[in-house]
């Protein structure tokens, strides 16, 4: 069989596995949202660059390029997500944006369903110069539109792991066809991996934009913290952020041993994905400790109690008052979460031995003492019990923050060059 054929034969079962899902998907709850503008209902706005930001994450990297973004004359700008988290974080950056940044005009939008079709209509209705893909955003019928369109695509801070290199291989050739114009990884490891599907010829290295994201003005507390009204300044909060169906067993155990040896420690608990709440009200349950849902929550809350996070929005809040955190994802082989957010607030966090995602921030980190690696849950309780029982340095370690992020920034620069330049040829 020809690669010709065999692309042929890929993208026909791609269009027609979309076609099926796609009135199944509109029972999804959190695809519901925004259903009429990701089917194309709703004509998306005309743009020059097209941004895809998939959550919560890559929507504050869109935002961060905006913020730097000054070409020589007005770009309409269209940023996209798959997430309502994402498109509430896109709607704050479209009001920053028509109040500081008038070089820009910026319009949000759901993300259209990658059926070749629909996104072949995306494309003939928003007629952008540029696609602008962040981090792993690689969708097949949108970069096909693309290059039959003649619309230059730009990966930025792009990373990609071995597993999903792995899936990607199985049609080569098709991806050497979607190839993108550029590719900036964020690391020597996430570049040779995408020149493996792209070609070396297009791929180089950047520092990731998230360093950038770390400043003296974002370590500056403005703003009274929303959580002062329950969690009084007597009381020792622990954070257990981001934590994953795969580490929740660990999790337990660390809640029931922390609360046998501290007894009067509150405990906010944060999952990972809000559908897995229903699963630690029952292992809460189980345990027989005093437990509430934040939601519920309208005073003090008093010593001794397990707070399930169901909100959004309040992790960092969380971590402006603990005395100590652990940060997910790092028991279990699933890559870790983000610990650069604790350290922003002056929380040296403590993390387990799995954050994959995360090398690209150096083992340096942990060398210097900012960021605690643990093996398992029993040492990760240990250490969170010697952390709590000693005095917080929130500016010191604010400073060690900036000092360690200062010589690994310049990534959004050098992204906005390359932006502007695609956007001039």
């Amino acid at each position: 069989m020809t690669d010709s054929l065999s692309r042929k034969i890929a993208f026909t079962f791609y269009a027609l596995g979309w076609s099926l899902a796609i009135p199944l998907l509109y029972r999804n709850r959190r695809l519901k949202e925004g259903f009429e503008q990701r089917i194309l209902r709703v004509e998306p706005p005309k743009a020059d660059l097209w941004i895809q930001a998939a959550s919560v994450g890559e929507s504050l990297l869109a935002w961060e390029l905006l913020k730097h973004l000054h070409p020589p004359e007005p770009v309409r700008i269209l940023i996209t997500s798959n997430t309502s988290q994402g498109m509430n974080v896109l709607k704050k950056a479209r009001r920053w944006a028509k109040r500081e940044n008038i070089d820009v005009i910026v319009e949000t939008a759901y993300f259209p369903f990658d059926q070749p079709k629909i996104m072949r209509h995306a494309l003939t209705d928003i007629r952008p110069k540029v696609l602008l893909m962040l981090e792993s955003e690689l969708w097949p019928g949108l970069m096909a539109a693309c290059k039959k369109q003649g619309v230059k695509m730009l990966v930025v801070n792009g990373r990609i792991n071995q597993k999903s290199l792995k899936h990607y291989r199985i049609w080569p050739s098709l991806w050497r066809d979607l190839r993108p114009d550029r590719v900036l990884a964020i690391s020597e490891t996430d570049a040779s991996r995408f020149s493996v599907l792209f070609g070396n010829d297009v791929v180089e290295t950047m520092p990731n934009i998230k360093f950038d994201r770390v400043n003296e003005k974002s370590l500056t507390a403005g703003r009274v913290n929303p959580l002062t009204s329950m969690i009084g300044p007597e009381e020792r909060l622990l954070v257990l952020g981001s934590v994953r169906q795969e580490e929740e067993k660990d999790i337990a155990r660390l809640i029931s041993d922390m609360m046998a040896k501290e007894p009067r420690l509150i405990i906010g608990l944060f999952p990972r994905h809000m559908h897995r709440r229903n699963h630690w009200r029952k292992i809460l349950g189980d345990l027989n400790l005093p437990w509430l849902l934040r939601s519920e929550i309208n005073g003090q809350v008093s010593s001794g109690t397990v707070v399930l996070w169901d909100t959004m929005g309040e992790l960092t809040p969380a971590y402006e008052l603990a005395q100590a955190a652990f940060v997910g994802g790092s028991l279990a082989p699933v890559g870790g979460q983000n610990f650069l957010e604790p350290l922003t607030c002056g929380l040296k966090p403590v993390i387990g031995p799995y954050w994959s995602n995360f090398f690209w921030v150096g083992r340096e980190i942990i060398d210097q003492k900012l960021v605690f690696q643990v093996n398992n849950w029993q040492e990760l309780s240990k250490v969170l019990l010697k952390k709590l029982s000693l005095p917080l340095q929130r500016e010191q370690t604010k400073a060690a923050v900036i000092d360690y992020v200062r010589n690994r920034q310049g990534g959004t620069g050098q992204a906005c060059k390359v932006i502007i330049n695609f956007l001039q040829k």
